[in-house]
């Protein structure tokens, strides 16, 4: 397996000349990197008129490895080939380096590219990039990549504060400004105009962090607003950050949101990915984004819902407060029903990640996570009804799959002999890392040293723990059974919860494609659409015809010997239809895999009958050059049996909505996807 390495966009307040001059003093060794012994110019070359110049050097590295693999390898030192290109008019210089040692066994890649910041010209910016793929190395490949994965991991960290402590040497020889190249150079090329502190022609710089482009993170706003991250997690998030633009583009969640999931699946980018991604489908299937906008909680959950948010803790995270004892579990569940619960769980959370943001501001320090204070007083056997319980685990398997890493600490407190029980219940539930996050006090042991007072502030403690804060949570009491729903009310309003949301889906088997089918009265009209591959691979097409398709048949499979798809599977073109005759393609097909999420739009020329198709998609034989494995033929199998899943939306735009130049540029947009 190859392993990447992607560095954030990191930031030198200082001008490209400068950090050039800074960077050379690195050569030809650098005492400040132990393992770079020496280097040797291979080549030199620059153009006449100065403006770019390439040096290829041969660089001489004592990796720190066991003396027992030094010596199976048969060599003390590394030699690496680095080819830098500095192109003073664009003002970028770039950096290739590659292994010549073991090139046979071992290939190491690494790009490195310093330019002008994009908002301040008067600072450079410095990205890296890298890969490790280990071929054989005489059955040590796994210590090689350990040892590599360090060595490189630890050259990152110093990388940045080498530059910054030549530029402080330039400093104190009083060097503080170089000239850029311009097509008239002073007499001598090379020399390095000297301005005294304070005398630069540029004036102060505004030590104020000016972000990065959209598509790309600056390792002071990670550290800032993210935290601090080794080399290597700050890789898998700028990666996996890049996947997500490339496959859903106009939704890429916040970086906070994306870490959480990495942090989740410990940077594990393959296991992080596909959990986010459900979560996604998942949060716009159901509007969660719109969650705090659009729902109202019930007058019941107002009066008699015993939790809600108290000031924070000591670590600066907003806290909750749930007096889970006090609470009618059953008299909600009747009054309210599973979902309704659930969308109001779900309320808060969205609240937590609001109030995180916040802090963060407000401490200027990281905060990702809230802190959750339970009070068990008055817990009974009352608590363990069995819907209630069911209700309880449901809540927690939807949390627990869309919102990880959020709880920072779990502090319950007064927790009764019936507890053990309810733990026993719960616990298989909980994610082990979740798990450890619980601190459980018994009767009042919360009071003395290492209790309440060492994660949260004497005085915000609420009353009823003894404290002298008032807390606003609902002391909540038994739900009258006046409140009571009947089962019909409340499947319908559980209906309705999780019906309410524009998007559609539909299953699509091998020979069974899912079909829309769209009427269009105006020519020039606008048809978009939005869907998300939520399993397998999908080849989406368009198109178009005179007259309109049959009725979906009822047993699409039949002749094939195969049970009938879902209902959410409907074909409308005919077999006996032939392309070209009956019905013709307006849009070229577009493949996509599992996970993307997919925007675009069509400018119809004619009236008439308009069909978007998902159909199945399986790898083509010649794919490979390679023979496969058995196991690659059993896997490709296994996946060609099951059906894949799209979600989507639809909408047709009136042709008087758009001027002519809009519509024409819409002509052009049909595969609004990045590949």
């Amino acid at each position: 397996m190859v392993q990447k390495y992607q560095s954030p966009v990191r930031v030198y307040k200082h001008p490209f000349e400068l950090v050039m001059a800074a960077y050379e003093r690195r050569f030809p060794t650098c005492h400040l990197i132990p393992m770079f012994v020496d280097s040797d110019v291979i080549s030199e070359e620059t153009s006449e008129d100065r403006s770019f110049h390439k040096i290829e050097r041969r660089c001489k590295l004592d990796v720190d490895a066991p003396r027992l693999l030094k010596r199976i390898a048969g060599v003390d030192y590394v030699y690496f080939i680095q080819k830098n290109s500095l192109n003073h008019r664009e003002r970028t210089l770039h950096i290739e380096s590659h292994n010549e040692t073991f090139s046979n066994r071992v290939i190491i890649h690494e790009l490195c590219c310093y330019s002008v910041h994009p908002e301040n010209e008067e600072w450079t910016c410095f990205e890296q990039s890298a890969s490790l793929d280990i071929k054989s190395f005489f059955g040590f490949e796994s210590t090689v990549e350990k040892i590599a994965m360090k060595q490189y991991a630890s050259s990152i960290k110093k990388g940045k504060e080498i530059i910054e402590y030549y530029l402080r040497e330039l400093e104190e020889e009083g060097i503080t400004y170089v000239p850029r190249w311009s097509p008239s150079p002073p007499e001598s090329v090379n020399e390095i105009q000297v301005c005294k502190e304070g005398s630069s022609p540029t004036g102060s710089l505004n030590d104020a962090l000016v972000a990065s482009p959209d598509d790309k993170l600056d390792a002071d706003y990670i550290k800032r607003y993210l935290g601090d991250l080794t080399p290597l997690q700050e890789s898998c998030l700028i990666r996996l950050r890049r996947w997500l633009q490339e496959t859903h583009k106009g939704k890429i969640p916040k970086d906070e949101h994306i870490l959480r999931f990495l942090r989740a699946r410990d940077f594990n980018i393959d296991k992080a990915r596909e959990i986010l991604c459900q979560s996604l489908t998942w949060r716009k299937q159901h509007q969660v984004d719109y969650l705090l906008d659009t729902w109202s909680s019930p007058q019941v959950l107002h009066d008699y819902y015993t939790g809600g948010w108290h000031h924070h803790d000591k670590d600066g995270r907003p806290l909750y407060i749930l007096r889970l004892g006090h609470m009618d579990t059953k008299g909600l569940v009747r009054a309210l029903g599973e979902e309704s619960l659930l969308r109001h769980v779900l309320s808060i959370n969205e609240e937590g990640l609001r109030r995180c943001e916040e802090n963060t501001k407000v401490f200027g320090r990281p905060i990702s996570c809230w802190t959750c204070l339970v009070d068990l007083e008055g817990l009974n056997m009352r608590h363990l009804w069995r819907p209630g319980v069911k209700a309880l685990l449901r809540i927690i398997e939807v949390v627990e799959a869309n919102y990880p890493e959020t709880l920072g600490r779990l502090l319950i407190l007064r927790a009764p002999r019936v507890f053990p029980v309810l733990w026993t219940l719960v616990s298989p539930f909980i994610d082990e890392n979740t798990r450890k996050k619980f601190l459980i006090y018994a009767g009042n042991d919360y009071q003395g040293p290492g209790g309440l007072v060492d994660y949260i502030d004497k005085e915000i403690i609420p009353d009823f723990l003894g404290g002298e804060c008032m807390c606003e949570v609902p002391e909540g009491g038994l739900v009258p059974k006046s409140l009571y729903r009947t089962a019909e009310e409340l499947e319908n309003d559980e209906i309705r919860l999780w019906t309410e949301t524009i998007y559609q889906s539909a299953s699509i088997f091998k020979g069974a494609p899912h079909e829309l089918l769209i009427e269009i009265i105006d020519a020039s009209s606008v048809i978009t659409w939005d869907f998300d591959v939520c399993k397998g691979d999908v080849i989406f097409n368009i198109y178009h015809s005179k007259r309109a398709p049959q009725p979906p048949r009822k047993d699409p499979l039949a002749t094939h010997g195969i049970t009938s798809p879902a209902g959410n599977n409907v074909q409308l073109i005919d077999k006996s239809w032939l392309l070209g005759q009956d019905y013709s393609m307006v849009e070229s097909p577009l493949t996509c895999k599992e996970g993307e999420s997919v925007q675009g739009s069509h400018v119809t020329r004619w009236p008439g009958f308009y069909i978007l198709q998902w159909r199945f998609h399986s790898m083509p034989a010649c794919a490979t050059t390679n023979l496969p494995r058995v196991d690659d033929v059993l896997a490709t199998l296994q996946v060609s049996s099951h059906k894949c899943k799209v979600m989507y939306y639809t909408e047709v735009l009136g042709s008087e909505d758009f001027r002519c130049d809009v519509v024409e540029d819409l002509r052009f947009g049909f595969p609004q996807k990045k590949e």
